[in-house]
């Protein structure tokens, strides 16, 4: 037994000891590895990553500008040969110096460039630093510098002394920005306009609010609502700036901050060869300026091309800022606001010791001045023939000026006697009095004006900046429109990729099933929305296959936010029980949820349904089984007598009794009221939500009428994601017999003329102007009766004509849109205004009847009784309309499948 024993505790303790060596342990780092990691990580913040607030300068780039001062004569030096000077102050190698240089140098503001020094849009990067040169700005020598007034420090080897902060006398770092990863942290500063960084300054000043928002050398379309003044959590979202370059062909000419053109090319592509979006061919033509040819296959709307590129590509980038700077060797997190500010004070101090330092050397040298004339004057300089020692001539100096030094603003000491010693005889044979008198007026008014200077220490610092503006400010201008961004809706601009199919039998829908029904085209981001004989709707994800349930009766792809899209529907409540009619339009639910659509009780079964993408309501005919004494077997419904509803409605009886089969009998009309359609000047776009103006209520043949300043106009269907160019001039319901009169400008003839004209083809670009690339468009108007005055040059030695009114009805008849008009005058005009029109009683517009019918198909649906199968017509139609396309809704589907409030 003993033996068992020992065995036992034997194999206990081994398996114990096997149970300690796997555990995990856990060993603090202590002692010299702590130390050198928080070492290394307060280096990396300090002296690599994160830029100063006083000067807006990481150490390399304070280094680099301080070794050009260092070598500035006025003439360009070798950027290897500045990279070299810098190392003696910079303890890192040349490579990094040399990238920091590069990107002081394309920021276009400190460095004056010569040679190949890279392209921020191509992303192409500089020349090697011995073929490129440089030299400080004139900007950089007036902003940046002032050995007086910095405070220096030794450099990391003690050899030699190196500024601690640059006396910046400017916002330099938010003109710049900064962007920078440290161990710990990060910074993302965003550049912003040197004219607004001024102005904004000189606010500050003067005590009132101000707002700043970045701008970018790249240009492109900027939404800064969510800017949240640069700290953590802000959010700019930029989009490249895309317009219509022929009818199939797209330009894009600015691009997204932190994109280049290459890499805006790549995410097109690879947006392409996913089928998010379809092109043609891409042409690259940036030179100086950017200009992305984007080709499209015939049949592609250019329009929702442009919003798929924002949605899929690299054409919309979301740049998250991060304010972080450094202060007293610490972090700071700071917004833009508080980091201007902080410039701003900075420079008024920086300035305030640049003034006191001037004052001090004027009243030195007025002092000096003032004893020179002394000496001289009254020949003091005779009292020292006689004397042998170096102080006796001291002294005797000294008792000379004694009587004289009263009105002396400090005490005279052995310096100034000795510079008095120095004075050389041929100064003193030509000593003018009046010429030192009217230097030392001249002194005493630059005095006077550095004290008063130093009094209005605040109107000096405005006058400072405002010099600024006006000596450098020219050709900087913001380059990024600032603009609300109106969100692109990915499902609607997707293009469908793929082609969705059923099996209604077995319940099944998806992309994989190629020998069942085909359905419609759609893209992998769908929802697709499916009803089946029971009642039950569900709205899912496309997949290769899901079931949605048995027997299904129709399937589609679901258009979040669509309230114009109506269902009728007719069922059978229970096995036995009456029959309702109901209208409904789903709005919002739950991803892969099955709503039940009836009244909830089992056997219940749809006699007739139908999706209607424009509120259409058809009559369909009811036909009753032969039971008892029923007297009338067959009547019709109009569903446009029926109220739409929600969906969860139990509806309206139509019978008691069983019904044998339902029939369409006519096609519906809509019931659906026009749109109001308004346009947000803000976003350039059409909405339905009531932003912006009003252009009226639209049908299904109503258009648009655009004019643009090329006097270019056309007509088109109001979809909403139609883009809009910024020269268009006029936007309106296009009236098809009301007539346009416009004034233009002849190049070829040189002369202006006036028309009337009616558009002639509906959706087609037609010029009204002439080709000439002189001509231009002076005025237009859509009014009925519009009236013009016309303003005459004064010709010398002539009398000044008086001005002209040109009633535009009386002045020439309605002609052709190619027609050139009448001449209108053959004086030399100096300006054409539109005034009041004549008052007018446009005809009364008779409503067309939206008779918009969708695309049915024959659908079966089973009858219980074990009758024949009944054709029942349902609406199929998948495709999108974004004429009928409604963005009223709350609600929509997330990712995870639930419905969210926006």
């Amino acid at each position: 037994m003993s033996e068992e024993n020992n065995e036992q505790e034997h194999e206990e303790k081994s398996l114990s000891n096997e149970n300690i060596e796997t555990q995990e342990t856990i060993t603090k780092v202590t002692g010299m590895y702590k130390d050198w990691f928080l070492d290394y990580a307060s280096y990396v913040i300090l002296e690599r990553a994160v830029p100063a607030i006083e000067d807006g300068f990481k150490p390399v780039q304070r280094r680099i500008m301080h070794s050009m001062k260092d070598l500035d004569d006025g003439r360009y030096n070798k950027v290897a040969n500045i990279v070299g000077h810098t190392m003696q102050y910079h303890p890192h190698g040349d490579a990094s110096i040399a990238d920091a240089m590069v990107q002081i140098g394309q920021k276009d503001l400190l460095i004056d460039t010569q040679g190949n020094w890279g392209n921020i849009l191509t992303g192409d990067r500089a020349a090697a630093s011995r073929y490129i040169e440089a030299r400080i700005s004139k900007f950089g020598l007036d902003v940046v510098f002032n050995p007086k007034i910095t405070e220096w420090q030794a450099s990391y080897d003690g050899r030699r002394k190196e500024p601690i902060n640059l006396p910046v006398m400017f916002p330099l770092l938010l003109a710049q920005g900064g962007e920078g990863i440290a161990v710990g942290l990060s910074t993302k500063i965003l550049p912003h306009n040197f004219i607004e960084l001024i102005d904004a300054s000189v606010k500050h000043l003067k005590g009132k609010r101000f707002t700043i928002l970045p701008d970018f050398p790249t240009a492109g379309i900027a939404d800064c609502s969510d800017y949240n003044d640069g700290l953590r959590g802000g959010k700019v979202r930029v989009r490249a700036r895309i317009s219509h370059h022929s009818k199939n062909t797209l330009v894009i000419t600015e691009i997204p901050f932190s994109t280049t053109t290459s890499s805006l090319i790549d995410s097109i592509l690879k947006a392409n060869d996913k089928g998010k979006i379809k092109i043609k061919k891409i042409e690259d033509n940036t030179a100086a300026e950017v200009e992305i040819l984007v080709h499209l296959p015939s049949g592609i709307s250019p329009d929702k091309t442009i919003d798929a590129l924002y949605a899929f590509t690299n054409c919309e980038v979301s740049i998250s800022p991060l304010g972080c700077v450094i202060e007293n060797n610490k972090p700071l997190f700071v917004g833009v606001t508080e980091m201007l500010r902080r410039s701003t004070d900075n420079t008024v101090q920086l300035l305030k010791q640049e003034l006191e330092i001037r004052l001090g050397e004027f009243e030195e040298q007025w002092h000096f001045a003032s004893l020179e004339r002394i000496f001289i004057e009254n020949r003091i300089y005779r009292d020292i023939e006689e004397e042998e020692t170096w102080e006796g001539v001291i002294n005797a100096i000294d008792k000379g000026l004694q009587p004289h030094i009263k009105h002396l603003k400090r005490a005279v000491t052995i310096e100034d006697i000795t510079r008095l010693t120095e004075i050389r005889i041929k100064r003193i044979s030509k000593f003018d009095i009046d010429k030192a008198q009217q230097k030392i007026d001249a002194l005493e008014e630059q005095i006077a004006e550095v004290k008063h200077h130093l009094a209005n220490l605040i109107d000096y610092a405005i006058a400072y900046f405002e010099r600024l503006k006006r000596d450098y400010g020219e050709g900087k201008e913001r380059k990024t429109e600032i603009r609300i961004f109106d969100d692109v809706d990915a499902t609607k601009v997707v293009i469908r990729n793929t082609k969705l199919y059923v099996n209604r039998e077995e319940g099944f829908i998806g992309t994989s099933l190629r020998k069942d029904e085909y359905v419609c085209d759609c893209s992998d981001i769908d929802d697709i929305i499916a009803f089946t004989k029971d009642g039950k709707m569900m709205v899912t994800k496309v997949d290769s296959k899901t079931f949605v349930g048995k027997n299904i009766i129709h399937v589609a792809v679901f258009k979040k936010k669509d309230k114009r899209t109506i269902y009728n529907m007719i069922y059978r409540d229970g096995k036995s029980g009456p029959s309702y009619v109901k209208r409904f339009a789903v709005t919002s639910m739950t991803r892969d949820r099955e709503y039940d659509l009836t009244n909830g009780n089992k056997g219940s079964q749809v006699w007739y349904f139908s999706a209607n993408p424009n509120g259409e309501a058809e009559v369909v005919s009811i036909s009753l089984r032969q039971v008892g004494s029923i007297k009338k077997l067959k009547w019709d419904l109009d569903f446009s007598d029926i109220l739409i509803k929600g969906r969860t409605s139990k509806g309206n009886l139509v019978t008691k009794y069983a019904i044998k089969r339902v029939e369409l009998k006519e096609k519906g009309v809509s019931t659906l009221k026009p749109r109001k359609i308004w346009f947000d000047d803000t976003v350039q776009r059409l909405n339905v939500d009531g932003r912006g103006e009003l252009l009226g209520e639209f049908r299904g043949e109503d258009r648009l009428l655009i004019i643009n300043q090329k006097g270019v106009a056309k007509t088109i269907i109001p979809e909403i994601t139609t883009h809009f160019d910024d020269d268009m001039i006029v936007l309106e319901k296009w009236v098809p017999k009301k007539p346009i009169s416009a004034i233009y400008y002849n190049g070829e003839k040189e002369l202006y003329y006036v028309k009337r004209f009616l558009i002639e083809q509906e959706g087609k670009e037609e010029s009204f102007i002439s080709e000439h690339p002189n001509s231009q468009l002076e005025v237009v108007s859509t009014d009925w009766r519009p009236v013009a005055e016309v303003e005459f040059t004064k010709e010398r030695g002539k009398d000044r004509k008086d001005n002209l009114e040109v009633n535009f009805e009386e002045f020439i008849d309605i002609k052709g849109i190619s027609a050139m008009g009448n001449q209108l005058t053959k004086y030399k005009v100096n300006q054409i205004d539109l005034i009041d029109s004549l008052p007018y009683d446009a005809p009364e517009q008779k409503p067309a009847q939206d008779v918009e019918v969708v695309d049915e198909e024959v659908v079966k649906v089973n009858q219980d009784s074990g009758d024949s199968e009944t054709e029942v017509k349902v609406n199929l139609d998948p495709k999108p309309n974004s004429e009928n396309t409604s963005d009223d809704d709350d609600i929509d589907i997330d990712e995870t499948g639930q419905a969210s409030l926006f």
